[in-house]
Order: structure tokens, then sequence, then C-alpha cells
């Protein structure tokens, strides 16, 4: 899903959400869908990628935008601050 489609279908769940069609927590399912399939199904021209943390229960699932597998493992560890010394990333392809 590019940034486009992605942002469109916030602004649709958004307007559901105004007119009364949909509640909140059927917007924020909608826009958390929207927004887990926009990051790992991320893919740059400028090299970056989606990575996701595994083997640890601090960092488990959390998903982060980086060019490197290092990069990756660094922004996890300031997302998730129970996050332990020795984790797996994993790029999402």
């Amino acid at each position: 899903m590019d940034r486009i489609s992605a942002i469109r279908n916030v602004e649709e769940a958004l307007r559901a959400f105004e007119s009364g069609e949909a509640d909140l927590a059927a917007t924020e399912e909608r826009v958390l869908a929207t927004l887990r399939t926009y990051a790992t199904e991320f893919d740059d021209e400028s090299g970056l990628g989606a990575y996701v943390g595994r083997g640890a229960e601090g960092v488990e699932d959390v998903v982060v935008i980086a060019s490197s597998r290092a990069e990756a493992r660094d922004r996890i560890g300031d997302h998730a601050p129970d996050a332990p010394d020795s984790f797996d990333v994993e790029r999402l392809d």
C-alpha cells in the first residue's frame, strides 16, 4: 500500500466516524489496520525498509522503518524502553 492509499483509507475511516457510521473502536481498528498494512508493505527506493523485533518480550512485534538491521535495532530499542540487551531483528518483505 502506498502513502496516498493509506491516507485515503484513514480519511474514509474518519468520515465514517464523523457521520456516525462507525464508533471509535471500529475507527481505531480500521486506522490501525491501515497503518500496519502500510508499514509491513513498506518498500522505498531509498533503501528504507520495515523491520520487526523478535525473540524478546519487550520488542516482539515492534515495527520500525530503517535503512539497515543495525539502525532498526537501535530504533526498536528506542521505542521499547524495556528492550533487553539481546534480541533479533527481521526485515519484512
